[in-house]
């Protein structure tokens, strides 16, 4: 009886009945639900995303997007595996002193860490064009932006 909820003050149990057709819960909103409370069938996708894909301008973007993230992905990974292969294979080289005591597999290795915020704000640079790419298709398709 003590853990009862007290229905003088107006709660109630949200938790959905056993066996129900969804797990979310109404909270009592008087409108629509918010995205976050939408069972699947309140969620569907009403953009062609067909028609959208066969546009030349998506298609555009898809091959902008490729040409840059294809190849810093591959220099990404190069750059990060020469470290242990230039240890494994050429350890003379990578113990040559560079300033005092640091040698060159340790400034090697911090400058990975230059190199990935380097190609980091590149592509948030990059990626504000492709949103700007993104927002001229949904425009020219008279699209309602996601989240507005």
């Amino acid at each position: 009886m003590a853990n009862e909820p007290n229905r003088n003050r107006g709660d109630r149990d949200l938790t959905p009945a056993v066996g129900a057709e969804t797990d979310v819960a109404r909270l009592g909103h008087s409108g629509p639900p918010p995205p976050h409370e939408q069972t699947a069938d309140e969620d569907k996708d009403v953009v062609n995303w067909d028609q959208i894909a066969a546009t030349a301008d998506f298609k555009e973007l898809i091959r902008d997007k490729a040409k840059f993230i294809v190849p810093a992905s591959i220099f990404f990974v190069v750059y990060y595996f020469a470290l242990p292969v230039l240890v494994g294979y050429f350890p003379e080289l990578m113990e040559k002193r560079v300033i005092g005591k640091l040698n060159l597999a340790y400034l090697f290795a911090l400058s990975q860490f230059f190199m990935a915020w380097g190609l980091a704000w590149i592509y948030l640079r990059k990626a504000s064009r492709f949103d700007d790419q993104a927002h001229a298709i949904i425009a020219k398709l008279n699209l309602k932006p996601e989240g507005k």
